[in-house]
């Protein structure tokens, strides 16, 4: 007997011309968004004197200009440095937070999780300035400290969302074995648990990062004397218009792709239980 072989659902067929308006559309929209960035990467390297395009030449003059000043240096080590502190505080708490409303049974885990989720709601600088507020009672305005706690709060939901979506989804019956076998249930949430939602947590710390790294308005509120990156560049917008500024944004452009990359590339599968 002849076997039938079924041809999969919609092979064969050609798209509709409602699906080609719809492709053609998506592909004007995505090229409007790009085109920005597109342009950003030839002005960096202009010889020009100000922001033009096209630019009459090309020249890594631009690069030397940021690399050789102390103050753009300094202010991107400081974001870097309040980045890296914001991602660990944020993945620790928000992970814990994550634990707490899908696994907790306590009364108001649900005035709990909208708390958590509430930087996600309310605009930033609403939120700048409520912090603002409450700092400048605790006298940490201009330290590097109140910056990294008001991007810890702002960058809270990421985590929160991600990790509890992956908890959500996790087999409970691994960890019920492991603590089966002798395991207390904090071991079997180090041994077991945490390796298998590794994407989740690795993707989060990435998300946290770049939320941190690329934030302005609570940074300017906060700040200070410490400028951060974003904010020397805003101030660099306004009181001079150089390419400097272009070149740096192509390289912050440059380090989110990496961290992206990093975090497909990383945060993809779960490790083997130990």
């Amino acid at each position: 007997m002849d076997v039938i072989r079924r041809r999969p659902m919609g092979a064969g067929r050609r798209p509709s011309p409602a699906r080609w308006a719809l492709i053609v559309y998506c592909t004007l929209v995505f090229v409007f968004l790009m085109l920005p960035l597109i342009v950003v990467f030839p002005i960096s390297f202009s010889s020009a004197q100000s922001l033009q395009f096209p630019p009459p030449g090309y020249s890594l003059r631009w690069y030397k200009v940021y690399v050789n000043d102390p103050v753009w240096m300094a202010a991107t080590w400081r974001s870097l440095h309040i980045a890296l502190w914001t991602t660990v505080l944020s993945t620790v708490l928000g992970t814990l937070l994550a634990f707490s409303i899908v696994r907790g049974r306590y009364p108001g885990k649900g005035l709990v999780n909208q708390v958590a989720t509430a930087p996600l709601i309310v605009p930033t600088i609403i939120y700048s300035i409520a912090v603002y507020g409450l700092f400048a009672g605790l006298k940490v305005i201009g330290n590097w400290q109140g910056i990294v706690l008001g991007h810890t709060v702002h960058a809270l939901p990421f985590v929160v969302l991600i990790v509890g979506a992956a908890l959500r989804t996790f087999d409970m019956a691994q960890e019920q074995a492991a603590e089966g076998l002798g395991a207390s249930r904090l071991t079997a949430i180090r041994r077991v648990t945490l390796p298998q939602i590794r994407p989740a947590l690795i993707s989060a710390a990435f998300l946290a990062f770049i939320s941190s790294f690329d934030e302005l308005v609570i940074a300017m509120f906060l700040g200070g004397a410490n400028v951060t990156l974003p904010k020397k560049m805003f101030d660099n917008i306004q009181l001079e218009i150089e390419p400097t500024v272009a070149a740096v944004s192509v390289l912050q452009i440059v380090l989110v792709t990496v961290v992206l990359m990093l975090a497909a590339r990383f945060g993809s599968g779960a490790r083997p239980v130990a």
